[in-house]
């Protein structure tokens, strides 16, 4: 077999590995979306495209009486406060730790990249309770501040990686030129870090939309909860229902401002995950 053929082999190896790997992670996506326009008289058919397409689910879904509006609100609340504290904390951390030298500077990587494997069902109970004490229950604030604990360990182990392949002379350049540390920072750095700042930012932005289990423990007062835990307490018409088909139209809805987030900011995604890679 000749060079030709093998190289021929190899890329139809390839193409067809990734057309299966994009199979496997669009199926539940896919098998979601056929399930929330199918009629509930159909719900468990197991047909790849429904035979009659009914969009009833959806507008069950945003039924007034279910505040699955006020819902998606809340979790844009939550998860954009979280991003943007998350963000302002860890870009000032991730730079101070690439380029300041001093004693310990990896132990204390260590620990921040640690924090973030704790399990969070471990730490639930003990914040259930300082919340119930400081009268944090059913406050934003009760699902901000634990999903930003989790969130700036990750933000600052990507940020700080990102900086270090930055070349110090960046800094030195603005310097000699005039800038003071602060405006090196601001007007050099930063808008060059861009890439690696939008990456890090979709990524907790998803990680935080999607939380569920700091939610649905510290509020139970429907105009707080988020989007997850609303998907999770709809009902049916009666007790022993479970509406499948609408939690699954819900979850398209959850699913789509994702989708779009990831499309508009895919080009700055890509170029932050490739300039954090190559030096």
């Amino acid at each position: 077999m000749n060079a030709t053929w093998r190289s021929r082999l190899g890329n139809t190896g390839s193409t067809l590995g990734i057309i299966l790997i994009v199979i496997f992670c669009l199926a539940p996506f896919y098998w979601m979306f056929v399930s929330s326009i199918r009629p509930a008289s159909q719900i468990f058919e197991t047909s790849f495209w429904p035979r009659e397409i009914s969009f009833e689910n959806y507008v069950a879904v945003f039924d007034p009486s279910r505040g699955f509006g006020q819902s998606l609100i809340n979790s844009v609340i939550v998860a954009g406060i979280t991003t943007v504290l998350a963000l302002i904390v860890a870009t000032v951390t991730a730079y101070a730790l690439a380029r300041l030298q001093f004693r310990g500077k990896a132990i204390i990587l260590t620990i921040i990249i640690a924090t973030s494997m704790f399990p969070l069902v471990a730490i639930v109970v003990p914040l259930l309770k300082l919340f119930t004490d400081i009268g944090w229950i059913n406050t934003y604030q009760s699902m901000i501040v634990p999903n930003l604990s989790f969130a700036l360990p990750l933000a600052v182990w990507n940020l700080t990686s990102f900086f270090k392949q930055m070349p110090v002379e960046l800094e030195q350049a603005a310097m000699i030129d005039g800038c003071t540390p602060g405006q090196a920072f601001r007007r050099v750095i930063l808008p060059l870090a861009a890439p690696g700042v939008f990456t890090t930012a979709i990524i907790v932005f998803i990680n935080t939309w999607n939380e569920f289990l700091i939610a649905v423990t510290m509020v139970n007062d429907t105009r707080i909860q988020t989007a997850p835990v609303a998907i999770s307490k709809f009902g049916g018409v009666s007790q022993f229902e479970t509406p499948y088909g609408s939690q699954m139209a819900a979850g398209v809805v959850v699913t789509i401002p994702l989708v779009i987030l990831v499309l508009l900011f895919q080009r700055r995604i890509v170029a932050g995950l490739a300039a954090g890679g190559v030096k």
